[in-house]
């Protein structure tokens, strides 16, 4: 296994936790400034570019986003990694369970997340981008 630069990995663990509690808290700003200006985020079958992600944060469940430390792959100032995600509804306490897909890149303001791409794991054993998880969700406006 290479070795990675741990203050590299130090930083993108924290920028994704950052991100979880973010959503966890719903602030949207904290989110947002995770991901690079031209990042996006896909679920749902549709890739979203940050413009769009404030309505699609606004029409999903509120609950604890519970993410495991990552899988990095670091390439200088590039990278890409998978994490593990646990979401439970506030309300209801229902579960969604899957992982991140990510792509990375190092930016004068640090590490930020390029691209951000959701598999959810069924209890059929099917891994899936997803299906629309609020009728009303906003579709993509690229």
């Amino acid at each position: 296994m290479e070795k990675l630069p741990i203050d590299d990995v130090i930083e993108i663990e924290q920028l994704l936790a950052r991100y979880a509690v973010g959503m966890t808290r719903d602030d949207i700003d904290t989110v947002l400034d995770v991901f690079t200006p031209d990042g996006t985020y896909s679920a749902f079958g549709d890739a979203y570019q940050l413009a769009d992600f404030t309505a699609l944060v606004a029409a999903a469940p509120k609950g604890l986003f519970l993410v495991g430390p990552p899988v990095l792959n670091l390439d200088g100032d590039v990278g890409d990694g998978q994490q593990p995600l646990c979401f439970v509804e506030q309300t209801t306490h229902d579960m969604r369970i899957g992982y991140y897909s990510d792509t990375y890149r190092r930016t004068p303001a640090g590490w930020r997340l390029h691209t951000r791409s959701m598999t959810f794991l069924r209890k059929s054993g099917a891994q899936d981008s997803g299906r629309a998880h609020d009728p009303t969700r906003p579709a993509p406006t690229h």
